[in-house]
């Protein structure tokens, strides 16, 4: 019993830890989320096709590395 709860203490913490992001980081993510939407939207209604779509959220993810990636630099 002690070794599980010492295991759960543990994995809290790790995801405790590695939820804390740097504001450049949620700045980054919500950059991204919001490309992702707005193809998502723009798909939806017809404006673009489906490998547009793929390519906005490519970008997305670009947009988000890349901002993590400077988060950690720092």
């Amino acid at each position: 019993m002690k070794k599980l709860v010492a295991f759960a203490s543990a994995a809290a913490l790790g995801l405790a830890l590695s939820a804390c992001d740097s504001p450049a980081e949620d700045a980054a993510e919500d950059q991204a989320d919001a490309i992702e939407d707005r193809a998502d939207t723009l798909e939806d209604e017809g404006v673009i096709t489906e490998a547009e779509q793929e390519a906005m959220e490519m970008e997305a993810e670009v947009v988000e590395e890349t901002g993590e990636a400077q988060a950690d630099a720092m």
